[in-house]
């Protein structure tokens, strides 16, 4: 059957290899009833069809609740300066589609996705395929046919269910486990872990990035013989000393390699920094200490506790769940002097009370905005679900994140500090409305 005749695109045309990229996207979310369906066996019909066997490259798998993307991009760079031509892949994008494909760090043009698009369309035939399951092949195919040597993987929900989880990884990376997408991944954090847990591999190296795994984890790490690699356990995070290191660093000690490499505090999850630096020392054992150091100490991700702007300091966070919003509380109330003012937008379906509870005690000033997308709370909605948990007042209730950032800046002193969080598309909201290009 063509794809042209395909009754799984339900109408819709086709694009093309001479549409526009964003006909393409359009058209991919057209051709499944959800956008969500987790599973293997569609990605994988998919997948043998695209490929006559396994990739060549070496795969590391990516997954957690937080901190995937900074373990990601640590990892990549690390690779990179090894001397390994490297593709990443991670969602969701900020600002445009192509962030979430790089080969040898360099987002892939608008032509390869379409390109590749082509291809998944054709392999797919009757067989139906969500966004992100048909954005994953693609992405497959576009580092295959780079011949790219390493493949860094981010898991977009959940792993053992995940299409990036068709691929058996070289490696596998946890980086936390806590509540969230519990409608698709269960309400606590054994049920989760059990989740994250599935990109694991009989007999493959992996890495706990956390210092408090849930028992599921440890229990399918120890069935699979598993060398898991965890703080405390196998490696540890100790304070530099002061006068000897840049300050609030910490070093990774790893007893078997008998020497330290600095995490500095560069705004990143220090556990994901970690994980990848202890990858990396397995992945590419000759890359010396001073090197790795060096990597870390220059990585920044956009949306990641991102300084866009000093006096007032602006600092974006995609945060969006509870682990990360205390995570980001702790960060910024490291603060020495002014206010922290709030502008803070989400979708309906995050817990946004327990976000709000995390904030809370370090915020004093609240701006609510909306967030016209699907699955965007209102303003309204958002002020009526967590003004009663705030325990300072809100100043303003907003329908969009620019006018809450315009109100904050216009009340922030000097030395205060905005910090604007809750979702990709708050951030990308207000990178927009401050004149950022994407990332």
């Amino acid at each position: 059957m063509s794809p042209q005749n395909n009754p799984v695109a339900r109408g819709s045309a086709v694009p093309g290899d001479k549409a526009t990229l964003d006909q393409w996207l359009g058209y991919l979310e057209s051709i499944h009833p959800s956008e969500i369906d987790l599973g293997l066996d569609r990605v994988l019909l998919v997948l043998r069809r695209l490929f006559r066997r396994n990739p060549a490259g070496r795969i590391i798998t990516i997954a957690g609740t937080n901190g995937k993307g900074s373990a990601v991009a640590a990892l990549e760079k690390l690779l990179m300066a090894s001397g390994r031509s490297t593709g990443a892949y991670t969602s969701p994008h900020l600002q445009n589609y192509n962030e979430r494909v790089r080969i040898n760090g360099a987002d892939v043009s608008d032509d390869q996705l379409v390109r590749a698009f082509s291809r998944v369309e054709i392999a797919r035939r009757d067989t139906t395929l969500t966004y992100f399951e048909f954005g994953t092949l693609a992405a497959f195919v576009l580092f295959e046919e780079a011949g790219v040597e390493d493949w860094v993987l981010e898991v977009g929900l959940g792993g053992r269910l995940d299409a990036v989880n068709v691929l058996d990884p070289d490696l596998a990376i946890i980086t936390s486990v806590d509540i969230d997408h519990v409608a698709f991944l269960g309400d606590n954090r054994e049920v989760i872990g059990f989740e994250k847990a599935g990109i694991l591999r009989p007999g493959i190296p992996a890495v706990y990035a956390d210092i408090d795994p849930p028992e599921s984890v440890l229990q399918q790490a120890a069935a699979q013989k598993v060398q898991l690699e965890r703080p405390g356990e196998t490696y540890q995070l100790v304070p530099c000393d002061p006068g000897m290191a840049p300050v609030g660093c910490l070093w990774l000690e790893q007893a078997r390699y008998g020497d330290r490499v600095v995490l500095p505090d560069n705004g990143l999850p220090v556990h994901s920094l970690a994980a990848a630096v202890v990858a990396i020392r397995q992945l590419a054992p000759e890359l010396a200490p001073s090197a790795i150091e060096q990597v870390i100490a220059r990585l920044t991700l956009p949306g990641r506790y991102e300084v866009l702007q000093q006096q007032p300091r602006v600092v974006v966070d995609v945060g969006h769940n509870p682990h990360a919003a205390n995570w980001l509380a702790a960060r910024i109330g490291r603060r020495e002097a002014g206010r922290v003012i709030a502008v803070y937008a989400a979708l309906e379906d995050k817990d946004v009370e327990g976000v709000a509870g995390a904030m809370a005690p370090v915020v004093d000033e609240w701006y609510l905005a909306g967030l016209d997308v699907p699955r965007g709370l209102s303003g309204v909605e958002l002020v009526n679900r967590i003004g009663g948990l705030l325990r300072k007042p809100v100043a303003t209730v907003s329908g969009s994140v620019k006018v809450a950032l315009e109100n904050a800046l216009g009340g922030a002193g000097p030395e205060d500090v905005v910090v604007v969080f809750g979702s990709f598309y708050t951030v990308a909201q207000a990178r927009i409305a401050l004149g950022k290009a994407s990332s």
